[in-house]
């Protein structure tokens, strides 16, 4: 065993101990006036450079429904509130407010309520259980996105509508609901125009359109004649009787369906509807699928003892 002496155990240890103790100290303290200088750098930026909001934009969010559904256009509430504050939009654009509630908003802010056409999800396929041809039957998951990727569902026509509620599933609102021929009915009182079925539909069969207009396609099939017809008995086969009979520049026939101008500036009306084979073309005078095919018969009886 070999003895050193207490003095030289000390000069070894004490500048070892001194030095981690100092680097244990100074690293922290580094730290600490760095945020210090960073916190003091925020305040000064925050002091000056802060922008003042409006208060009447938080008193407008809290007078808004709060579903944030993006039906108005804007993102959310928060931006309609502030794009309202700004003069920018009306709060007749809010599609979720009831009446009491934009005139309360119109009221607070002292501008005009506005005039809003309502607008609706429509559907552009008619063809249900009762209608339409299957060619299999899907056993899987309950979801049309999901039936889609299976040999599209199973159903004869590759446009229709597949009938699993993928659309009423996606409404926040209870607006759609399935109905005992398989198709999604929208209730126009409570439908927003938020377009979530419209991103729900793996088919693309929902659209966004105005409540005054009554005249309406609800076929998506792009083929014509019988190829149509042999799948689904409600389909528009092409037969342009539609666009002969509208008045002149209100419908044109493209990629073998009618297309409706609105901005033509042709009166509408029911005329158009009288001569369709297949009733793919119907007037709505609220929602869809309401009208009994007894009345559409009776209103082609009319029409031919007219001319």
């Amino acid at each position: 065993m070999i003895l050193y002496p207490l003095s030289c155990f000390h000069e070894c240890e004490n500048p070892s101990v001194s030095e981690t103790l100092s680097n244990f100290l100074i690293a922290p303290a580094i730290m600490t006036g760095i945020a210090l200088f960073f916190g003091v750098v925020l305040a000064v930026a925050y002091k000056f450079l802060k922008v003042e909001e409006d208060p009447r934009i938080s008193t407008t969010e809290d007078l808004l429904p709060g579903t944030n559904c993006g039906a108005c256009g804007e993102p959310g509430c928060l931006p309609f509130a502030e794009a309202l504050v700004d003069g920018s939009v009306q709060p007749s654009g809010c599609t979720v407010a009831d009446e009491n509630t934009i005139d309360a908003i119109a009221d607070f802010l002292g501008v005009d309520a506005g005039q809003a056409d309502k607008q609706v999800a429509r559907l552009k396929c008619a063809g249900g259980k009762s209608q339409a041809f299957q060619i299999a039957e899907y056993d899987g998951f309950e979801s049309c996105r999901a039936a889609a990727t299976v040999s599209g569902g199973g159903k004869g026509c590759s446009w229709g509508c597949l009938g699993l509620a993928d659309c009423e599933v996606s409404c926040d609102f209870d607006a759609i609901h399935m109905n005992a021929n398989g198709l999604p009915t929208v209730d126009v009182d409570k439908c927003t125009a938020c377009e979530d079925c419209v991103e729900a539909c793996p088919k693309d069969l929902f659209e966004i359109m105005p409540l005054s207009q009554k005249l309406y396609v609800q076929c998506n099939n792009p083929l014509e004649g019988d190829a149509v017809t042999v799948l689904c008995s409600v389909g528009c086969d092409a037969c342009g009787k539609c666009a002969a009979d509208a008045s002149p520049g209100l419908i044109e026939m493209r990629n073998n369906l009618p297309a409706i101008d609105l901005d033509s500036g042709a009166p509408m009306t029911e005329i158009a509807i009288k001569r369709c084979p297949t009733n793919a073309i119907q007037w709505l005078e609220e929602g869809q699928f309401t009208r009994q095919p007894s009345e559409q018969a009776e209103s082609e009886k009319r029409y031919a003892q007219l001319h």
